[in-house]
C-alpha cells in the first residue's frame, strides 16, 4: 500500500502529512466476530428454552472457545460431489458448527433440554454479549478521539 502525501498551506508554513490507509479489522481485532457469535449463541439457547417441552428435541449449543480459536484458520469444508451424499447443513447454524448438549438427566420423552442449565448459559452469554458491546464502544470512542486529535 502506498501512502498518499497531502500538501497543506498555513499562514507561514508548508506542511506535508502522510495519510495511511487504516483497516478497521486490524483496529477492532476479533471483537466483531465474537459479538456476532454471541448473538447467534443467544438465539440458539433461546430456541432450546422455547423447545423445553417438545418431545425428542435435542438441545444444541456452540462451542464458543473452539470457534474463536479457529476463527483465523482456513477450515476444511465438506463438499457434496454426488447426489447421494448426506447434507451437513444440520450440523451448522449460520455457518457455525453446532454440538449436541449432553443432559445430566435425560427425560422420558427424549428431550435433552435442561432448563436450569439453558437459563444459566443464556444469562452468562448475555452478560458476555453486553461486555463485548462495551469493549467495542470504548474502542470506537478511542478511535474517534484519536481522529479528533484529543
Amino acid at each position: 500500500m502506498l501512502a498518499q502525501a497531502l500538501l497543506r498551506h498555513g499562514p507561514n508554513e508548508l506542511k506535508f502529512e502522510v495519510a495511511m490507509p487504516i483497516s478497521l479489522d486490524s483496529l477492532l481485532g476479533p471483537m466483531p466476530e465474537a459479538l456476532n457469535l454471541r448473538a447467534r449463541r443467544n438465539e440458539l439457547l433461546a430456541s432450546n428454552i422455547a423447545n423445553a417441552d417438545t418431545p425428542n428435541y435435542k438441545a444444541r449449543d456452540i462451542d464458543f472457545r473452539a470457534v474463536m480459536r479457529n476463527a483465523g484458520d482456513e477450515q476444511l469444508r465438506l463438499a457434496s460431489t454426488q447426489s447421494g451424499h448426506i447434507s451437513t447443513s444440520a450440523d451448522t447454524y449460520a455457518g457455525i458448527p453446532l454440538k449436541y448438549r449432553v443432559p445430566a438427566q435425560p427425560s422420558m420423552d427424549g428431550n435433552t433440554v435442561d432448563m436450569q442449565q439453558e437459563q444459566a448459559e443464556f444469562s452468562s452469554n448475555s452478560v458476555m454479549y453486553q461486555t463485548t458491546l462495551e469493549f467495542l464502544g470504548r474502542k470506537f470512542s478511542g478511535i474517534k478521539s484519536t481522529l479528533r486529535g484529543e
